[in-house]
């Protein structure tokens, strides 16, 4: 019987650093935005459940801001945009 051969190697392994996976959009309480409108908006832009839209709404209205969505910046960027042409106040953050 032969003995084992162990051979000692490196190898150089890419890791992905990609900060755009961690982006999110926060939606910041208003006095003008009603709740139903907030939650349209969700559900329409943000693709959420009347559930989770709802949710999101009471977060907003009574911590001051919630995050309602997660990604990359290139997929959250039409999505806040059009978050703001509706008047609410949306922004991209880390």
């Amino acid at each position: 019987m032969k003995p084992a051969i162990y051979t000692d190697f490196e190898e150089d392994v890419d890791v992905l650093e990609n900060e755009d996976i961690t982006k999110k959009i926060v939606i910041y309480n208003d006095d003008v935005n009603s709740f139903d409108f907030v939650i349209h908006c969700l559900m329409k832009y943000c693709k959420h459940t009347m559930e989770q839209a709802e949710q999101c709404a009471l977060f907003i209205h009574s911590k001051g801001r919630y995050s309602v969505k997660e990604g990359d910046y290139d997929t959250l960027k039409p999505i806040k945009e059009a978050l703001t042409e509706k008047g609410i106040d949306a922004k991209i953050e880390e």
